[in-house]
């Protein structure tokens, strides 16, 4: 017999349902010991609960987190440093939409077809508010920035480092309306963290001069999250960062319309964090096929 390959580990954060809960169940059936993570400990017990009676109970641990707030995060590092030592794999899933349904059945066209409405049914089905733009932007980019700082120094002692950043094609430049937010956002060689911030900033300030443009943070923070994939790949060279869209998957943030089921968009997911060492880096995959920014 060979030597058994050594334990890994990896967090998915925001995986108490959705596709960070099917992220998190088949991580830990190829074998790798999964700490779900959940803003709410009531509901990470639950999720943790179901994966135990699907027979998971030695593969996954349940560790409070809210990836808005950086005393959280250190406290999950903490947690992993006594526990294992080690960070393999590190899914940044956590998101909100930056909107509040209020009209499922309109909220369910306007993400399937959103030229069917007119401009007062897209009114109808999503209320869009400041409060809920900046949450959008503090949990979706800024959430998988301080994740991602905040557990670097354990992702560095693993010998497969990998960081994907769960994103959304809606992310993408040509979706963006902002000539000057889509000039910064590609000029990939010059991007920066400051520069990033500076979009973001300025988005909310037009949010509260203009109001809301239609899905604008759940965008613009997808966004700044392909953007930082970026960053980071070029500033940490020997850790493997990547963006993925899981595609149309039917979950809470689609109103559950979607196309794929969330264990069809986590397969996406957990194919690229099982991806061989010395695979590719700083790349945005649509599903398991590298797209362009």
């Amino acid at each position: 017999m060979g030597e058994s390959a050594p334990q890994r580990y990896a967090v998915v954060t925001g995986s108490n349902k959705g596709i960070g809960f099917e992220i998190v169940k088949q991580l830990a059936s190829s074998g790798i010991k999964v700490v779900l993570t959940a803003r709410d400990e009531q509901r990470g017990l639950q999720a943790l609960e179901k994966l135990k009676a699907s027979g998971l109970s030695h593969s996954v641990v349940f560790h409070q987190l809210d990836v808005a707030d950086a005393a959280s995060v250190a406290t999950l590092a903490d947690f992993l440093k006594s526990q294992f030592g080690k960070l393999d794999i590190l899914v940044n899933n956590a998101g909100v939409s930056g909107t509040v349904i209020t009209d499922k059945d309109l909220a369910s066209v306007l993400i399937s077809n959103p030229g069917a409405l007119s401009e007062d049914e897209k009114k109808k089905a999503v209320t869009q508010t400041y409060e809920l733009a900046e949450e959008c932007l503090k949990i979706n980019f800024y959430g998988t920035k301080i994740a991602t700082e905040s557990l670097l120094p354990l992702l560095k002692l693993s010998d497969s480092p990998r960081v994907l950043n769960v994103s959304s094609t809606l992310g993408k430049l040509e979706r963006i309306q902002n000539e000057w937010t889509k000039k910064v956002f590609g000029d990939a060689d010059n991007l920066t963290e400051e520069k990033v911030d500076e979009v973001l900033n300025k988005f909310l300030e037009d949010f509260k001069k203009d109001g809301p443009k239609l899905g604008g943070a759940y965008v613009i923070s997808k966004a700044a999250v392909n953007a930082y994939t970026r960053i980071a790949a070029k500033n940490f060279p020997a850790i493997s960062i990547n963006s993925v869209c899981p595609g149309y998957v039917i979950t809470d943030i689609t109103a559950n319309t979607g196309i794929l089921t969330a264990e069809e968009g986590a397969a996406s997911v957990v194919k690229l964090a099982l991806l061989p060492n010395g695979s590719s880096s700083g790349q945005f995959y649509n599903r398991t096929e590298v797209s362009s920014f």
